[in-house]
């Protein structure tokens, strides 16, 4: 029922004014036009889909028959000409070859001459290490005492007294490192005149955290005030705790870094 009544209404019988949305305006960046400058300036015309204008290639140009396979050089009439002459000619039917050359060199008497005016060809010595026989060359046996009569048999070679120089000039360095710095991390001794210089310093410095502490509020109420309270306080018990080392150690060493 309730419905009902609020659908018919003698106010619905009014004409109405129909109200059009207020449009908003259009969101326009403050950086358009330096996105659009740069936008320009790395903008090419074919980037990405390849030159605008190809040449198109001539219709008479189309691929033939064996067009792509490699062509020999061609041949000059002259290289033939050429070869054959090079090349000697067969002999004519009619020619004879030259018959009954005979030489008056006596072999057998200059083969017996060369065995006996030349020099006699030393052995080499072998070693046999088998009843059937078997033998090699004593030379390259090792069984010959060879290198023994060298004149730089026994002596150290250069390269290896070189490295161990080298190596020698390493370790030395090293160990001049090692003690240098040693020497550098060494514990060092606090004079007497330096402990009471640090020991006034350190209760200057508690002085005047102290008087900053003094000067803080009674009431904290706040969270800044409660932590310049607490940093103080954490100032304050540090000074004291080393205060209270250096009066208690009258001999104080101190390592170097």
């Amino acid at each position: 029922m309730t419905a009902l009544c609020a659908q018919e209404s003698i106010y619905n019988l009014l004409p109405r004014v129909e109200e059009k949305p207020i449009k908003l305006p259009r969101y326009i960046s403050t950086f358009r036009a330096s996105v659009k400058h740069e936008i320009e300036e790395n903008r090419a015309p074919w980037k990405t889909m390849g030159p605008p204008k190809i040449e198109v290639p001539s219709p008479k140009n189309f691929l033939q028959k064996h067009s792509k396979e490699p062509k020999l050089p061609h041949r000059k009439r002259d290289e033939g000409r050429k070869r054959l002459l090079t090349i000697p000619s067969v002999p004519h039917v009619t020619d004879h070859p030259l018959m009954g050359i005979q030489s008056k060199k006596n072999f057998i008497n200059t083969n017996a001459a060369d065995v006996i005016m030349g020099v006699a060809k030393k052995p080499q010595p072998i070693c046999v290490d088998t009843r059937q026989g078997h033998k090699y060359l004593l030379e390259t046996s090792g069984l010959v005492p060879k290198y023994i009569n060298k004149k730089d048999y026994g002596l150290t070679p250069k390269y290896v007294i070189k490295r161990s120089e080298e190596v020698k000039r390493a370790q030395e360095e090293y160990d001049a490192y090692v003690k240098e710095t040693l020497r550098q991390k060494a514990m060092k001794r606090l004079s007497d005149e330096e402990r009471e210089s640090l020991l006034q310093g350190l209760k200057k410095n508690w002085e005047e955290v102290h008087h900053e502490f003094q000067g803080l509020s009674v009431d904290i109420d706040t969270l800044p005030k409660k932590i310049r309270k607490q940093r103080l306080e954490a100032q304050m018990k540090q000074l004291e705790h080393d205060i209270s080392i250096i009066e208690k150690h009258k001999i104080i060493y101190i390592a170097n870094k």
